[in-house]
């Protein structure tokens, strides 16, 4: 299985890590133990660009910490489209598809806020948010009380084991 994690800065409001991010981001995906191969982007951007996505996406006013927009849900079939025959470009017969997961688009400056209200570092918010917005390209989501503790149980377990210097949840 192959873990491609795309990672960008488009901000200049805090420095940002791209390979730690990228690399955490992998341990993460490598953990869950995925089928096949496996591509997911991490973008970081300043407020306006999430504020944005946050009302073009969720009607939502104002920036955010993290979004996340999966891909697809299931990798699609081999072959040609639309018919699925032939011996078209694209998969050979036994290969795993690549599942294109999605994009986390995350905010450092308002994590940078989140940081100090939450009393850690600003590189452990980050962290939460690279594996939070991972867990909701994965199907995880925190709408109901009990999908929210299932999925910040696992959002503990993970930076625990892939994130040094986590300090509280």
């Amino acid at each position: 299985m192959a873990i491609d994690v795309y990672v960008a800065d488009e901000q200049a409001d805090h420095e940002v890590d791209l390979d730690r991010w990228a690399r955490l981001a992998r341990d993460v995906l490598e953990d869950r133990h995925l089928p096949g191969d496996v591509e997911v982007s991490l973008l970081f951007v300043d407020e306006a660009a999430i504020a944005a996505l946050n009302h073009q996406f969720l009607s939502k006013e104002g920036p955010t910490d993290v979004l996340s927009f999966p891909i697809e849900d299931e990798p699609l079939p081999p072959g040609r489209s639309p018919d699925s025959g032939g011996s078209g470009p694209g998969i050979e017969p036994g290969e795993d598809p690549i599942m294109l997961l999605g994009d986390v688009v995350i905010c450092p400056s308002v994590a940078a806020r989140n940081a100090v209200s939450h009393e850690v570092r600003v590189d452990d918010e980050l962290a939460l948010l690279v594996v939070h917005g991972l867990l909701h390209l994965l199907g995880m989501d925190h709408e109901e009380s009990d999908e929210a503790e299932v999925m910040e149980a696992l959002e503990r377990e993970l930076l625990a084991r892939y994130h040094e210097g986590r300090t509280s949840p």
